[in-house]
């Protein structure tokens, strides 16, 4: 039913709630407890936190680029309420709460984004991929899992995450149809953040837009409130009911806003207005769910405070880990490519190792 109500093609957004957590569409809204939408809201603040944190250990030189996620939170928290352990997360790099849901924490985010090997293994969280910084390139390696666990009969899904940029590559059509023709149990979500780096989604297509392409792979599309935890959740959650049942994957388009910078290597300020950020702040997601909460009795806004302050200092200990981490073997850098290590792979690893040594006798 909701897949019929928001046919792509008609370009209308799912949205259960609006600017200021008033629900505006109780048809929609998913029957879950008020405790998971606390925890929902709990949790959204925390990865902001270790978001937030993260940019600030980068600029002060304690970390290297990082992409940041402030804004997006309520897409990758509301999928990740819906994961099993079971489940296949394959994401892009802008999915803080569901990396941290699946069971990374912020240790490995910081270790990963600080150049350590041990920051792609995430030894808490079953079924992870590590990040995929080239565009697209993960959504064949879910599409190829979804493969494997339908001919082994597995009781899985792939929740796999890409950004509107990916829209371009090759790799995202190629994924899509074949997930489609042999229908993968994978739910593909498009995080519409309106930018890829510079690039507005305007100069990405010239579909309605970026759900509607779900049309030329014969699957379901639907395009929802990104910023709308609600909303992200219901589409999900029935995404999730398709797929189980066999019958293939799901492509779901989450309208959201990037509220930082693409890395922090970028500034933003060159390509968009402050005029339209202004806009989209309004439609922040945790203001939006606190809203909620506030209307309902469920949050005390004076809690704010002391919980983020609980955060910081939680997130500091995480850093503290980091920092004080071990140097990683420098084999480990070569060693895991392949089965056997080939000899060019050898020749490159003593021809660093002798840099090494160069680099330390010139102190």
């Amino acid at each position: 039913m909701l897949f019929e109500e928001y046919d792509p093609r008609d370009d209308k957004m799912l949205q259960v709630m609006d600017n200021d957590g008033r629900i505006i569409n109780p048809q929609w809204k998913p029957d879950i407890p008020d405790e998971l939408v606390l925890e929902a809201y709990k949790f959204m603040n925390f990865a902001r936190t270790v978001d937030l944190m993260a940019v600030s250990y980068q600029r002060q030189g304690r970390m290297y680029t990082y992409p940041p996620n402030l804004g997006q939170e309520a897409i990758s928290t509301a999928i990740g309420k819906l994961m099993r352990p079971q489940d296949w997360l394959v994401p892009a790099f802008r999915e803080m709460s569901a990396w941290l849901l699946k069971g990374a924490r912020p240790r490995d985010i910081f270790l990963y984004f600080g150049g350590h090997e041990d920051g792609s293994k995430f030894s808490g969280a079953p079924n992870f991929l590590p990040s995929a910084v080239p565009i697209a390139s993960q959504l064949q390696h879910a599409a190829g899992i979804g493969y494997a666990i339908k001919y082994k009969k597995q009781d899985s899904v792939v929740f796999a995450f890409s950004g509107d940029g990916s829209t371009s590559e090759g790799d995202f059509h190629e994924a899509l149809n074949f997930a489609a023709v042999w229908k993968a149990p994978v739910i593909f979500t498009i995080q519409n953040n309106q930018y890829a780096i510079s690039v507005p989604v305007k100069n990405q297509t010239a579909s309605l837009n970026l759900a509607i392409k779900s049309l030329a792979y014969g699957i379901p599309g639907i395009k929802v409130d990104g910023n709308d935890f609600f909303a992200v959740y219901r589409a999900s959650s029935e995404a999730v009911q398709h797929t189980r049942a066999g019958n293939g994957p799901v492509l779901i388009e989450a309208v959201t806003f990037r509220q930082g910078a693409h890395t922090t290597s970028d500034d933003p300020s060159l390509y968009r207005s402050q005029e339209e950020e202004k806009a989209w702040s309004e439609k922040d997601p945790i203001k939006r769910l606190r809203g909620y909460l506030d209307s309902m009795g469920l949050w005390n806004p004076g809690d704010d405070e002391p919980m983020l302050e609980e955060y910081k200092n939680e997130v500091e200990k995480e850093f503290a880990v980091y920092e004080n981490y071990p140097d990683y073997k420098v084999e480990d850098v070569f060693q895991y490519h392949y089965k056997e290590m080939p000899e060019d792979l050898k020749h490159q690893q003593i021809n660093y190792e002798k840099f090494l040594n160069w680099k330390e006798a010139q102190k």
